[in-house]
């Protein structure tokens, strides 16, 4: 209930985030607003549910047993990341908060457990800093920004 509350505080502008993470990043307020929108919510649960309905094979049944983590991978992959992050692994910095890297899960999460790196350098595309650490995401930036579809800045 604290990160759900803590979310609340920012998405509702009552709390500003620490100088590091604010600003220097893109904002889109209407998608910010349809996002945190219930129907929105509602209306992905049913766009899996008739995707299931379609696709699952006949007598495959079981299938339908996956719904649940469809329903619920976005929390559960921000709890992971906000829990976990700043729990298990190690640090590369002392940021004074506590955040760790968590190798090797963090390939699982596509860069995302790499906190205490993140928590270092908020707007940096490639969390990894070490040679050992490697995000996965970056090289897909990277061609994103190649072929123009988005537009990498400098990192801080």
């Amino acid at each position: 209930m604290v990160t759900k509350r803590i979310y609340n505080d920012f998405v509702n502008k009552r709390v500003t985030p620490e100088r590091a993470f604010d600003g220097n990043y893109p904002t889109w307020g209407l998608i910010d607003r349809i996002g945190d929108f219930w129907p929105t919510r509602l209306a992905f649960g049913v766009a899996y549910t008739v995707f299931y309905i379609v696709y699952v094979p006949e007598g495959m049944w079981y299938l339908y047993l996956l719904l649940p983590i469809h329903y619920l991978m976005g929390p559960v992959h921000g709890a992971i990341v906000n829990w976990c992050g700043h729990k298990y692994g190690y640090a590369n910095h002392e940021n004074g908060d506590h955040s760790k890297n968590s190798l090797p899960w963090d390939f699982f999460m596509l860069g995302e457990l790499f906190q205490n790196n993140h928590h270092k350098s908020a707007n940096n595309a490639n969390f990894a800093q070490k040679w050992f650490e490697f995000d996965p995401t970056y090289p897909i930036i990277k061609v994103l920004s190649w072929t123009r579809i988005i537009k990498m800045q400098r990192s801080n």
